[in-house]
């Protein structure tokens, strides 16, 4: 059959079926000397389409910001190694202890990603991980991590250091937040 009549079975532009037949992604496809493409009879099911990926980098803070690139470096080196496609980067820098990392957020949100590759478990968050990972397998996605604990030693020294993180980090907000309330304080009486 000609490649519009594919294009047209499958539900694909033929744009879209003459950029996956350039990427040899339709299986025994070939074209005459006339420029027709042909697609075998028996091709009925949708080509190898690469994986649609998202890569996620975040730092904790601006004095790390250094670190941002070459982070994404590493995760673009490997999601070519692992044949992904990567359709869209995020870079943040934040705090991993809360849930308001908007980058991370809409690429939870996005449908069209596949896997979302990440460097350390903790770049995406450090608390709940497993709880985001099970709702992406339910939509048939996943969260992809370079580099896993290597033993349960180590797992459990991220463990003690994201518990440290982020009681450290709600002491120092707590103490920002009295010195706003005594501040408040302070004006409204001189107001009186």
């Amino acid at each position: 059959m000609k490649l519009s009549a594919y294009a047209k079975k499958l539900g694909i532009s033929y744009k879209t079926a003459w950029r996956l037949f350039q990427a040899g992604h339709i299986a025994g496809a070939y074209q005459l000397p006339t420029k027709t493409i042909i697609v075998p009879e028996e091709e009925d099911s949708p080509p190898n389409m690469p994986v649609a990926a998202a890569i996620y980098c975040r730092v904790s803070s601006s004095q790390n910001k250094s670190n941002l690139d070459s982070q994404c470096d590493r995760l673009v080196q490997y999601c070519a190694a692992r044949g992904y496609h990567v359709v869209r980067t995020v870079k943040e820098v934040g705090s991993g202890v809360n849930d308001h990392c908007k980058g991370f957020l809409s690429l939870l949100q996005d449908l069209d990603i596949q896997v979302i590759v990440v460097e350390h478990r903790d770049r995406a968050t450090r608390f709940g991980f497993n709880y985001i990972m099970t709702m992406l397998e339910l939509l048939n996605r996943r969260i992809e991590v370079i580099n896993e604990a290597e033993n349960d030693k180590d797992e459990l020294m991220q463990d003690l250091i994201a518990i440290v993180t982020s009681f450290v980090a709600r002491f120092y907000g707590q103490r920002r937040a009295g010195r706003k309330t005594e501040k408040i304080i302070k004006e409204l009486s001189q107001n009186d």
